[in-house]
């Protein structure tokens, strides 16, 4: 991922100084697993320890331009690492990686790089629950329209649609906790997966001090359904970014105005049209968004290997794991930041919900006439011919209201008073369920 969307402690996750340690890792505890059952000498292990250790804690660039050229002659990573490594533990190196096989170290890093994302990614995760609540419950009584298809439909609260998001983001900090869980696992299984040539139980203990579980069949590979299912995660998170950026990009709108994002002073909206005060925030989380989906489809498609093992998943994987976790974490902490700072403006949003002259409360007065004794089918045409009456006169000289046209409709008059049709266009019938709501999402303290 590009510096422009790349946060720094996500980004250290997939630099070569991280990969490299974790590599070394999973070595150096293969090899201390494999001096417990006898394996291999109990003082090579501990030589691996110690002075691959000093080596892999002293890793820098120059250290990875010497990977790097010897790959070059070797064209294979883990072997380039093993001989660099090498170098530097002495002759007891050639107890290193006995009985492995490349996807047991690469496989293993990877699930290790993945549940280091994966923490920062719920904090992240939490970090926007903690905006979203903290605005749901400061707009929990402001008054807005509700639409349905653009369209203005009945009254809401402003709460409520932050309190709809902020649900949505608990189902996916659940979903990418079950995610985490699927793909904290361990394989150190030789080729294959076989164990022929390794204990298993110098995987368990790999495993187990990695804070992974051991696979329960590999096949030279870990299986990739664990994976889809985790980037799909990240896909459905982002999705609900984007539900949530399109909302407010929507409601800044020019014509809308309820909502906009926070302006920085001296921010610039346009190089042309110095009156300009954009979205680009929410644009930017749009974006973001579709690249965390892209790698959705590519991690599907990785599933299905050639036999025990090809490594069709491996180029896909190294483009799709950084980008996707690195993208996700900017956009959630962009989020976040936007929420907390968002500008809202409640009497804009009462202002747009008696433009239409009343007719958004045309549901309540359809109920109030079959309460009345009136059919339903009958009520609901003298409700719709009083609401497009009203709609098709907005704007024009002596317009009549909603409330206007409906007192002057005999077959309304001679059912409801006065009293019981102010009753049914009352806004405050839509709230009287907040408190419920809210405590359903935020518990008994929202």
């Amino acid at each position: 991922m590009i510096p422009r969307y790349s946060r720094p402690e996500m980004a250290a996750i997939w630099a070569p100084e991280n990969r490299y340690r974790i590599w070394f890792e999973i070595e150096a505890l293969a090899a201390e697993a494999m001096a417990q059952v006898g394996a291999i000498p109990i003082e090579a292990a501990r030589n691996i320890r110690e002075r691959g250790g000093a080596a892999i804690k002293l890793v820098g660039p120059a250290d990875i331009d010497r990977i790097d050229e010897i790959e070059r002659e070797t064209r294979h990573d883990v072997i380039a690492f093993l001989t660099w490594l090498a170098e530097s533990v002495g002759p007891d190196s050639r107890f290193v990686h006995q009985g492995m096989t490349s996807s047991d170290v690469l496989d293993t890093c990877l699930s290790v790089q993945l549940t280091q994302a994966a923490d920062i990614l719920l904090a992240d995760i939490d970090a926007v629950q903690t905006a979203l609540k903290t605005r749901a419950l400061e707009h929990k009584h402001t008054l807005t329209i509700g639409r349905s298809h653009g369209i203005h439909a009945e009254p809401t609260t402003f709460g409520l649609k932050l309190a709809g998001h902020y649900a949505e983001f608990a189902r996916d900090r659940a979903r990418l906790v079950a995610a985490r869980a699927e793909i904290a696992v361990a394989q150190v299984s030789g080729a294959v997966g076989t164990f022929a040539h390794l204990d298993p139980r110098v995987e368990a203990y790999v495993a187990e001090h990695l804070g992974l579980a051991p696979e329960p069949v590999s096949t030279q590979v870990l299986p990739r359904d664990r994976h889809a299912m985790f980037f799909s995660t990240l896909g459905v998170i982002a999705s609900g970014i984007e539900r949530l950026a399109t909302e407010v990009r929507h409601l800044q709108r020019s014509e809308v105005r309820e909502a906009e994002e926070f302006f920085h002073p001296g921010q610039k909206g346009s190089s042309a049209m110095p009156h300009k005060r954009n979205p680009v925030l929410s644009e930017n989380l749009t974006g973001l968004a579709r690249i965390v989906r892209a790698a959705v489809v590519p991690a599907l498609e990785n599933i299905a290997l050639w036999h025990e093992r090809d490594i069709s998943h491996s180029a896909v994987e190294r483009v799709i794991a950084p980008d996707a976790t690195i993208a996700l974490d900017f956009a959630l902490a962009r989020l976040a930041g936007m929420i907390e700072r968002l500008v809202v403006y409640p009497e804009r949003m009462k202002a747009n919900l008696e433009s239409l002259g009343g007719v958004v409360h045309s549901g309540e007065v359809l109920l109030a006439l079959t309460r009345a004794g009136i059919l339903r089918e009958d009520a609901y045409r003298i409700v719709q011919r009083n609401a497009m009456a009203t709609w098709e006169a907005l704007g024009k000289p002596r317009a009549r209201s909603f409330r206007d046209n409906l007192l002057a409709d005999p077959e309304v008059a001679g059912r409801l008073s006065r009293q019981a049709l102010d009753a049914a266009l009352d806004a405050g019938k839509h709230m009287q369920a907040v408190d419920e709501i809210f405590a359903r999402v935020f518990g008994k303290a929202g």
